[in-house]
């Protein structure tokens, strides 16, 4: 279970012909960067000083059940893999797919990698996220590795386009330097109304819980249902 030390120190956005990390003020003052990487510097923002209104939730079942389950996940995290590739299949089998509750994907961003992965993963929009971050997590284990910054991002691309975006439409995604720092100022404030301090979280009906088995998951969803 990976530990949340603290909130990004940076943002990192993707262009063109390379990558950028900005962080402090002299990131923000450097002109020489392009002006998109310049704007997704996040370093120290308050979340209240960006409208995070814009940033789309992404939910799968009933939004009307009496149940509700937010699960908060790092595309980074070994942990949220693991529970994707299982657990969530069987989730989504026994209760999602048949209406049964409501469920919300929120992303939690350690580094730079998982904010990249995330900016590719909502570049399809809510019809596409959840197939694309099924492939980020499948293949986690060989693009989380792959390097460089830029043959991370490379990887990166080649799970998008595998999801049909095309080349044009992901650089446009990769380079949104509001959108990165939308995001960023957006977790700060999930994290800080859900108090979330590891990978993965749950809030079952506004209630914390760490990682844990699917049974035991089961179990709690069938009690709520049962109320």
């Amino acid at each position: 279970m990976k530990r949340i030390s603290s909130i990004l120190a940076a943002v990192a956005v993707v262009a063109a012909g390379g990558w950028y990390m900005l962080g402090g003020e002299d990131a923000v003052n450097n002109t020489q960067l392009s002006p998109l990487a310049s704007a997704a510097n996040a370093q120290s923002t308050e979340a209240a000083e960006v409208d995070t209104s814009s940033i789309q939730e992404m939910s799968l079942g009933n939004a009307e059940s009496s149940v509700q389950i937010i699960e908060y996940a790092s595309f980074t995290c070994p942990h949220c893999a693991a529970f994707d590739q299982g657990p969530f299949k069987q989730l989504k089998a026994d209760y999602i797919d048949t209406d049964q509750i409501g469920f919300t994907y929120r992303e939690v961003y350690f580094d730079r990698y998982g904010l990249w992965a995330s900016m590719v993963a909502r570049c399809g929009g809510e019809e596409k996220f959840f197939g694309i971050a099924d492939l980020i997590y499948k293949g986690q284990s060989e693009w989380v590795r792959a390097g460089e910054p830029a043959a991370i991002v490379d990887e990166l691309r080649k799970i998008g386009r595998l999801a049909g975006i095309d080349n044009d439409t992901l650089e446009a995604c990769l380079q949104d330097g509001t959108k990165a720092q939308t995001l960023v100022a957006w977790w700060e404030e999930n994290q800080k109304a859900d108090d979330i301090t590891s990978t993965p979280s749950f809030m079952i009906n506004g209630k914390k819980y760490s990682n844990m088995a699917y049974a035991e998951m089961k179990e709690i969803i069938d009690a709520a249902l049962a109320e």
